[in-house]
Formats: C-alpha cells, structure tokens, sequence
C-alpha cells in the first residue's frame, strides 16, 4: 500500500543520497544494452502497477510513450493475459516480472524460467531479472518515502 503523505521527496532523497541514487540509476540502466527499451519500460510499468506506487507509473507511462510503445499496450497492460494483442517476448517477460514482483506468494518457478529461456537468450534473461529487481527496489524506496507524482 502505499502512502498519501509525502515523507520526503525525490528532489530531496536526490540530495541526501547521492550515491545510493546513482547506484539504482546504474542498476537499472544495466539492461538497456542488452534489451530493447519499450520492453523493459513495460514491465517497469507492469511493477509499479502490482506494487501500487503511483510515482513509478507516472514515470514510466512518460518514458514508455518516449520509448514507442503503443498506446494500446500501455492501456490493456493490466490485463495482458487477456488482451491476445502482446508479443511472445512481452508474455513471458510479464509473467517473469509478476513472479519476481511477488515473489513470496508466486516464487520463482521453473516453469516460468523455462518459459522465458524459450524466448529469451541465458544473458537476457540475467539482464531482465536486474530489470525487475530495479524498479523494484524504486518502487518500495518512492512508496516508502511517499514521493508525490508530477503529472505533466
């Protein structure tokens, strides 16, 4: 859940943790060699959806339309599985990114990993794990610390 009460802001998180935000800036930059950056913006979407934070999806729903994702993604992403509109790619990457999301109800099965090496190359899948576990560790610092999303 996350909080309506902004406990610090980004600007000032920025401020008093440089490094620590250099080093998740680092984290997440780490997969955009490796995959194509509408993908990854859509499962950073797809994880701060699941995990309620308001700031990331603000966030990400302007980098995904810098990124050419279509708009018909963006709006049927929370209903992917039934949308029948997303690649095979995009599925399995999804489905990745809700079990690692909630990992401890879903786990990390092999099936799921199984499905995703279907799709993916064994480096791939590596950086897409660091995707997720990127937006990830933002999502609960923004959610944590209430940062406010600026709505353009």
């Amino acid at each position: 859940m996350s909080t309506s009460q902004t406990r610090l802001s980004y600007p000032d998180f920025e401020r008093l943790a440089p490094k620590t935000v250099a080093a998740l800036y680092g984290l997440g930059a780490a997969p955009h060699g490796s995959l194509d950056a509408p993908l990854i913006e859509l499962l950073e979407l797809r994880a701060s959806q699941i995990n309620g934070c308001a700031y990331c999806v603000q966030y990400h729903l302007d980098l995904a339309h810098k990124a050419g994702l279509p708009q018909a993604k963006i709006d049927m992403l929370p209903v992917w599985r039934e949308a029948g509109m997303y690649a095979p790619r995009e599925l399995a990457a999804l489905a990745w990114t809700e079990h690692l999301t909630d990992i401890r109800r879903q786990g990390a099965p092999d099936a799921a990993w199984a499905a995703l090496r279907e799709v993916f190359s064994e480096a791939e899948a590596a950086h897409l794990c660091v995707a997720i576990v990127a937006i990830n560790a933002w999502n609960r610092i923004a959610i944590a610390l209430g940062f406010a999303p600026t709505v353009a």
